[in-house]
């Protein structure tokens, strides 16, 4: 299977349709319900619905999904039934093939059902119609690049005393997206010299996105909040909540951070963890929705 850990959760949709063609007389008995083996349409709808939800045990490489919603839709013609399945989930993967699922399976049954009254029964046209949800449903095109900087803030690393890891994966992540990191920088857990670099960064530099690591826990010496919090001039919860519930989902000391994210003049300046896993981890969180609010910042709209 593949790993969606990382993934965040959007509200996915999938439609499917297939058909299942029969003779006349045949399509005549399901419409007046006189099918020996009993309602065709009903059992169709049933089989598909009951199939959406069990796909991952027929389907190897398919995640077991707890879908919020699925309908199967029976349409009788003179010639052949088409079924329309749709399914609904709020997850980290898409729900196309639970939609196939449930189309086959009730096609399946339908065919099951005829089969002694049309022995030229034939399925066929199963395929998927529509699709929503997931990162790209929420990838914004930029006209030009984002400036980035990131800065490292330890004491022990801005000594020499250990090496930098979280810095570098950012720096690593950001490679993925439309961003040009022209600053990578390690400063020591200062508040004043924390602040003044952010302020000539932006002031200066013009560098339109910020990304500090460290320095955002509990400890004596963490102090980045308190210097993010001097330098902005309109904080952005949305986004540390972001990342404290995708890190929350994956380990509770995540609640114990405190990363601050603003705005001063046209940069964004986010905090993230000092750890390189909740580095990477934040980052899977905030992008590609990040990337919109530059546009908005850049005059755009929602």
């Amino acid at each position: 299977m593949i790993d969606v850990s990382p993934k965040f959760n959007t509200l996915r949709y999938a439609k499917a349709k297939g058909v299942i063609y029969a003779d006349s007389d045949t399509i005549k008995k399901v419409k007046s319900r006189e099918v020996p083996k009993g309602d065709v349409l009903e059992i169709a709808r049933s089989s598909g619905i009951s199939a959406a939800k069990r796909t991952s045990d027929w389907l190897v490489f398919c995640h077991p999904i707890p879908l919020d919603w699925v309908e199967v839709q029976p349409e009788v013609f003179e010639d052949r039934i088409e079924v329309i399945a749709e399914v609904k989930a709020i997850w980290k993967t898409g729900v196309e093939m639970e939609a196939l699922t449930a189309v086959s399976a009730a096609l399946l049954n339908m065919y099951d059902m005829l089969k002694p009254l049309n022995d030229i029964l034939s399925i066929g046209e199963i395929k998927l119609i529509e699709k929503s949800g997931g990162k790209s449903e929420f990838t914004d095109k930029l006209t030009k690049p984002i400036t980035a900087a990131v800065l490292v803030i330890s004491d022990s690393t801005f000594a020499g005393k250990r090496e930098d890891r979280s810095g570098k994966i950012i720096k690593e992540f950001l490679t993925t997206q439309p961003i040009e990191t022209e600053f990578y920088e390690i400063l020591p857990d200062d508040k004043d010299k924390i602040s003044s670099r952010l302020i000539e960064l932006v002031d200066n530099e013009k560098i339109e996105l910020i990304l500090t690591t460290g320095g955002t826990g509990m400890g004596p010496n963490d102090v980045t909040p308190e210097a993010t919090l001097h330098v902005i001039e309109k904080e952005i919860p949305g986004i540390a909540e972001a990342m404290r519930k995708h890190g929350r989902d994956r380990t509770p000391y995540a609640m114990l951070a405190r990363e601050i994210c603003g705005i001063r003049k046209q940069s964004v300046i986010i905090n993230l963890p000092g750890s390189s896993k909740g580095a990477k981890e934040s980052l899977e969180a905030l992008f590609p929705g990040l990337l919109h609010g530059f546009l908005m910042m850049w005059g755009g709209k929602h």
